[in-house]
């Protein structure tokens, strides 16, 4: 076993790619007759265990930390002024019909289902659109019946500032938004800055301040594990047989910290493959707030109000590792 033991310098600890039953038989061509459960608590007590991969690896920017400060203290400023700031995210596609539901339940009977998830067995496509207000610890969901596109996530915003924003924050003359690097909501989607500069910031007259988590970190994007989360909790190892099920199932998530939920379904179908030409995204006033050159922040302060988001700087050794902050004029 000499050529097949890995191990941890530090902690001790080591392991082998070989398994129990054969290293005894290859003691038992020794002349060592042992069963494979000696063997085990044999290597148990010589510092052996069983591990599994653990993904550490990888490769950051040095600036990861910077833009998690700066979002912390966005954060603690828009609750300390009561600013409205909601955590925006895509959930994943939902087949609609009686498929498998990960989770357990109480129950007498198990419920059959599906014995393959197949699409085009589906009744229907599902994909929700998470809204999540950290001030009031209100979620709101809107359910398409097409696709995910930025199209899609600027409605889904806009209905949200529309009907309940603007009635919660009178008065506010700025939005944040914390959003995922990628996606329909993604900080290169050109489709997602023309939305929101022309159907949210123009038509309301307000400042869309948009902060991207850094490649990687989705987890830490608040909507993943304060409503999302609860959600999966909620419809676990209960099939999605209808629409009408999953809003219910959404609508009843509820929290011991006073969590609402509110589910709307959205029927309009949403085309995908939008492309924004060059010279319509030229004619937005795009101001820089913040940039990062030669891995320094140089900030300045922005003369007119609109959009902020967060980009991926050119000399990032990853594509969209760290965001930095640019500013979009109405």
């Amino acid at each position: 076993m000499a050529h097949e033991i890995a191990g941890d310098p530090m902690g001790g600890l080591r392991w082998t790619h070989r398994t129990t039953h054969r290293i005894a038989a290859e003691l038992a061509s020794l002349g060592i007759h042992v069963c494979a459960r000696t063997v085990a608590r044999l290597l148990r007590e010589i510092g052996f265990a069983l591990r599994v991969n653990h993904k550490k690896l990888c490769r950051q920017h040095p600036g990861r930390e910077a833009q998690f400060t700066r979002i912390n203290a966005l954060r603690a400023r828009c609750q300390a002024e009561h600013l409205p700031i909601i955590s925006v995210d895509s959930k994943k596609m939902e087949l609609i019909g009686p498929f498998k539901n990960p989770g357990v339940k109480w129950d007498r009977e198990p419920e059959h289902v599906k014995d393959h998830d197949f699409r085009s067995e589906a009744d229907a496509l599902a994909t929700p659109y998470g809204i999540y207000d950290l001030n009031a610890n209100c979620g709101t969901v809107f359910v398409g019946t097409s696709y995910d596109t930025p199209g899609f996530a600027v409605d889904c915003i806009e209905k949200w500032w529309r009907t309940e924003g603007r009635k919660r924050y009178p008065g506010a003359t700025e939005l944040h938004i914390l959003a995922d690097t990628g996606g329909s909501n993604g900080c290169t989607c050109r489709a997602f800055k023309h939305g929101l500069q022309h159907r949210l910031c123009s038509r309301h007259g307000i400042t869309v301040n948009v902060c991207h988590y850094p490649t990687g970190t989705s987890k830490w994007n608040p909507i993943e594990h304060r409503l999302f989360s609860e959600i999966s909790k909620n419809w676990a190892a209960r099939p999605l047989d209808t629409i009408d099920t999953m809003l219910r199932y959404i609508r009843t998530t509820t929290t011991q910290t006073g969590l609402a939920v509110r589910a709307h379904l959205v029927r309009k179908p949403d085309v995908k493959g939008v492309k924004i030409p060059d010279h319509e995204m030229k004619a937005l006033s795009i101001t820089p707030t913040a940039s990062y050159r030669d891995g320094t922040i140089a900030s300045s302060q922005p003369e007119k109000s609109g959009v902020i988001f967060a980009r991926t700087p050119r000399f990032s050794p990853v594509p969209g590792e760290y965001s930095a902050v640019s500013r979009l004029g109405r």
